[in-house]
């Protein structure tokens, strides 16, 4: 991102990106009960606590929450990223006070 552009075009573009990230990540937490039953399903008949250990022992599954969890890292960071600019704001903003009293001193 150019530091030419204003604080808050830099900050909306990230809470963009952000929206997108988190709305992803929540997907895929939200649904990972329904994937399971899916995946559970799929094995056939058989008692429902062994079709479990079943799917969590599969590469598949391991897959799955490892993307649920890359999905949650990569929206936090969006997060963080538009902490960062807030502070970045308030102080440019800090600094820009300091001189105008300096100015009038």
């Amino acid at each position: 991102m150019t530091d030419n552009l204003p604080w808050s075009e830099q900050f909306r573009i990230v809470a963009k990106q952000w929206v997108d990230a988190d709305a992803a990540a929540t997907i895929l937490e939200d649904t990972k009960s329904a994937v399971m039953a899916e995946r559970m399903l799929g094995l056939g008949e058989m008692a429902i606590n062994k079709a479990e250990a079943l799917v969590k022992a599969s590469p598949e599954w391991k897959r799955h929450v490892e993307s649920i969890v890359n999905a949650r890292r990569a929206s936090n960071r969006l997060k963080v990223q538009m902490e960062y600019l807030r502070m970045k704001f308030s102080e440019w903003q800090s600094h820009e006070a300091t001189k105008r009293t300096e100015a009038r001193l």
